[in-house]
Formats: structure tokens, sequence, C-alpha cells
């Protein structure tokens, strides 16, 4: 459902990314995890082809990017960074407008605001909503529709508890009815309840894989990232 392949982007001063190789098959719940700066939200960006690789390729729904209809993209569900919707309309409008830009039927809408506890809020404009309340106005949009890819940076932002619990209900049950799901996240013990597979990041790599079945997770990241960054250090020298 998604492939990188030997991906690159170098960016204005020298930082970006390199060498992203990785795939998400359906059915399966990748987390990508790393420090703040590491290149998870630009990696985000170019799964969804909102920038473009120097070298290597992206494959999303089985086609290269450069080779997606335009069409295709409907079956794809993203929220990258923070919600995008029109402040001066309802969260019900929103996900109306949601539905009709992906080509989807509009009477989904009651159950994605039922599926988030949004329905008392429904007809609330969206500028007057709380930051965690417009967080499941974005999720409910980016998955409203039952997408076949799920993209989604740091899902869990501003989100209570009781909120955290439902997205991960909501993506564990996306990823058993077939859909393929990218998740970033810096909630470790979180993304490990649920993740498949934990890819770390480290500036601008990938580093490999975190094993979810150890006991503390928090410093088997840090020392991976240390490590890693060491080795960096020592090739420099």
């Amino acid at each position: 459902m998604l492939r990188f392949d030997e991906v690159g982007l170098a960016f204005r001063g020298g930082d970006g990314v390199r060498d992203l190789s990785f795939d998400v098959d359906s059915g399966e719940i990748v987390a990508l995890v790393g420090l703040n700066g590491a290149g998870k939200t630009t990696l985000m960006r170019l799964a969804l082809g909102m920038l473009r690789a120097d070298s290597g390729t992206v494959q999303v729904l089985g086609r290269p990017l450069d080779d997606l209809p335009v069409a295709a993209w409907s079956a794809v569900g993203a929220l990258i960074e923070v919600p995008l919707a029109y402040p001066e309309l309802t969260a019900r409008e929103n996900l109306r407008i949601a539905c009709q830009l992906r080509g989807a039927d509009p009477a989904a809408v009651p159950s994605a605001l039922d599926a988030w506890l949004l329905s008392p809020v429904a007809d609330r404009r969206f500028l007057r909503l709380s930051l965690g309340t417009r967080q499941r106005v974005g999720l409910a949009a980016a998955m409203q529709h039952d997408p076949r890819l799920i993209v989604l940076d740091e899902p869990g932002n501003a989100l209570d508890p009781a909120s955290v619990i439902l997205l991960r209900e909501q993506l564990l049950r996306r990823a058993g009815e077939g859909a393929a799901v990218l998740v970033s996240s810096h909630h470790l013990d979180e993304v490990a309840r649920i993740a498949d597979r934990v890819i770390l990041m480290n500036r601008g790599r990938l580093i490999g894989e975190l094993d979810t079945a150890g006991a503390d997770l928090e410093r088997m990241f840090f020392d991976r990232i240390r490590v890693d960054d060491e080795r960096r250090e020592a090739v420099l020298r």
C-alpha cells in the first residue's frame, strides 16, 4: 500500500532525509518514532506527494506517485501536523466538505460524528472548539471515507486519555478491516500497544526497528539513538 525505495530529499542548508526504504502492507500498523527534527513529518509529506523526492521512488496503492491518478487519492486518509478545516464552519460542515473533496458519500458524516464523540459539538464552529476536539474532527475527516491507506502525523496531539483510547480502537479496527496505517508518534508506550512494527528515525535516516517486547522502551529508544549518533560522529572523524 505504501513503499519507499532509497528515497532522499535535501533541503537548503543541508537538512533533509536520505536512504529511506520501508513498506506498509494492507492490514498493518507501522509506527514511526524519533526525536523532534528527525525527519518524521518530512517522510509523511513525501508519502502524500506534498513534497517530491530528489532520489528514489515512492509508491502509493501499488503505483509510483508520478503515475497515481488523482482519483486514487480518495482511497487515502491523512492528518499532517494540524487538522485542515474551515474555522468559520461547523464540525459537521467540515466533515461534509471533506467527504465531498474525496468523492465520498456525505451520509458517512453522522456515523463519523458518533464514532469520534463529536455529536454534542457537531454544530459548533471549528474555531470555537478546544484543541483536542479539533484534533478529533481532523481524525474523523481523515478516516470517515474508509481509506485503504491512512497516514497520521502525531495523531495523539492534544488528545485527552479517553480520546487516545478511542484513537487506538479506531486504528486497530481500520487495520483489522484491511487498511494500511502509518503513524508517527513520540508516545512509545502507546504505539507499542497497537503497532505491528515500530521503525526508528534519527537525523533524517531510518535506523532499524524497535523491539516492543522489551521491558524499558524509552531506555531502548534512547540507547539506539545514542549508538547511531556515536557511529555517525566516528565516521566524520
